[in-house]
């Protein structure tokens, strides 16, 4: 066996380890890297929550696009949050309707959507808050969201056994802290819920506002997994006028001069949503927010917090309600079945058809299956019956591609060439059929993928990813590990005279 030959059989067996535990159904987390890998499923297959929004102007929503650009936002900010392939859709002049997969509770549904107001950076001093806390700011000192307006000093609502919070330092700091122990977030803000935020005490103290949402580069928000504290950050970058703002504020408050532990909140119409110290003073217009214990899904809140704080219309809740998957469980039994009936069939008539080379091609296809729902989980890719589709359909063109190779080599064994020959050239002058072909389904998923984008078509967009995903490992596994497989046996057998084997 050749140097090549070996080196792509270790990254075979490699990949096919790797692909088969991901793969496997218990696996849900990866350790090293702390990836969850649950499969994620669409609303025709695990159902989720229902949420019917509706602009409290209606007139001044529908003569300015304020409400499709809510719609946009709203759609990226549930995506943002790992709720992916939602139906996010306009229905009439005035309202939208949301429907998130794989979320059973109305209520959680409720709390990814609901934050539609106005964000700001507050100096909070010496005060430290909890997520969900309600305070009044420069920019709205006067909340009218449902809260009591009857609080004294003696009412702030600190943690008092708050030791640590998220922390705030210059972009290439490492200096951090454990994550603030929580309340519960606040069920709603401003133009949105208004008939059922309970009622909440606030001081009567007013914090100055620094900066706002607008002054965040929303393109260089990042989640950043910090390689000496091994907990997550989430990047930021101020600019403009704000930059030099920031400084100067950081600069006079932080607890690397002081000793003592400034807090600046991050507040979305009046509700706390973080509240991280300043560590050291920021004066390049960078800074990282240090998660602490909150893990990759706060980081990842957080980040869509800042990028997607504000929403152009005002919206309040018309309807929420817990829906059940869109086709029934008979539906989604007989799908799996007929999509096992289909692979069987097809492995069958590769080994029957092309026997030795269609064994071969059948190892192939089954690492083809484990690589690409590996990927599906790693990605992740939210599976809908029509994603599911598009996989299926994948797998005949990964077989489409062994049919080609082994005529094209049938056709050089007829020829009198020696078997070695006549498979590389079998594998040679198939190659620019299988590329060209692959080609035009790439170009037609990547159209599909588009024109889902565009018009808000999220299935179209689940079948135009499965089926690329699909596309492009078996160009691998057909090109790659069949030749590969191939290699080996020849290599270590003496099949010159055995032509029958290759359907001679």
């Amino acid at each position: 066996m050749s140097q090549r030959n070996r080196t792509w059989t270790i990254i075979i067996v490699l990949l096919a380890i790797i692909a088969t535990y991901i793969a496997l159904p218990g696996t849900t987390t990866i350790p090293i890297i702390n990836r969850n890998v649950t499969v994620r499923q669409g609303l025709d297959l695990s159902g989720g929550s229902q949420v019917l929004l509706e602009a409290t102007d209606c007139t001044a929503a529908a003569t300015n696009s304020g409400l499709d650009n809510a719609r946009q936002i709203i759609e990226r900010r549930v995506n943002g949050l790992g709720v992916s392939e939602p139906l996010v859709q306009l229905q009439g002049d005035c309202r939208i309707l949301v429907e998130l997969p794989s979320i059973d509770n109305a209520a959680d549904a409720l709390a990814l959507i609901q934050q539609t107001g106005r964000l700001e950076f507050v100096d909070a001093g010496l005060d430290a808050y909890n997520d969900g806390t309600i305070i009044r700011t420069s920019g709205n000192p006067t909340p009218t969201i449902g809260i009591s307006t009857t609080a004294s000093a003696g009412n702030i609502p600190i943690s008092p056994s708050l030791s640590a919070s998220p922390a705030i330092t210059a972009a290439n700091s490492t200096s951090s802290t454990t994550n603030v122990s929580s309340t519960a977030p606040a069920t709603s803000t401003t133009g949105l819920l208004t008939d059922t935020l309970p009622t909440h005490t606030i001081p009567d103290k007013v914090y100055q506002v620094i900066m706002t949402g607008a002054d965040l580069d929303a393109t260089k928000l990042a989640v950043q997994l910090n390689s000496t504290t091994r907990e997550y950050d989430v990047a930021f970058t101020i600019q403009g006028q704000a930059a030099g703002t920031f400084a100067q504020f950081t600069t006079a408050h932080n607890e690397a001069t002081s000793g003592a532990r400034y807090y600046m909140c991050i507040v979305l119409d009046n509700v706390v949503q973080s509240c991280p110290s300043i560590k050291t003073a920021i004066t390049g217009g960078s800074g990282v927010i240090t998660i602490g214990q909150g893990g990759v899904d706060e980081a990842n809140r957080l980040v869509s917090l800042l990028r997607y704080g504000a929403l152009p219309v005002a919206l309040q809740v018309v309807q929420s309600r817990t829906i059940g998957p869109t086709l029934g469980e008979d539906s989604i039994r007989a799908s799996v079945i007929a999509g096992i009936i289909g692979l069987l069939a097809v492995a069958l008539f590769m080994l029957f058809y092309y026997r030795l080379p269609g064994l071969l091609a059948d190892i192939a296809l089954l690492l083809y299956t484990l690589t690409v729902f590996a990927l599906f989980k790693l990605i992740p890719v939210t599976l809908t019956l029509p994603g599911i589709a598009g996989f299926i359909l994948s797998v005949g063109v990964a077989v489409d591609a062994n049919i080609l190779i082994f005529e094209r080599t049938k056709e050089e064994l007829r020829a009198g060439r020696r078997l070695a020959v006549a498979v590389e050239v079998g594998f040679e002058r198939a190659w620019p059929s299988i590329r060209d072909s692959n080609i035009s389904t790439l170009i037609t998923c990547v159209i599909l993928f588009i024109f889902g984008n565009t018009f808000g078509a999220s299935v179209v967009k689940g079948f135009a990813l499965t089926l690329a995903i699909g596309v492009a490992v078996s160009l691998f596994t057909a090109i790659r590990v069949t030749r590969t497989l191939l290699h080996l046996v020849l290599d270590n057998s003496d099949l010159e005279e055995r032509k029958h084997l290759f359907g001679i």
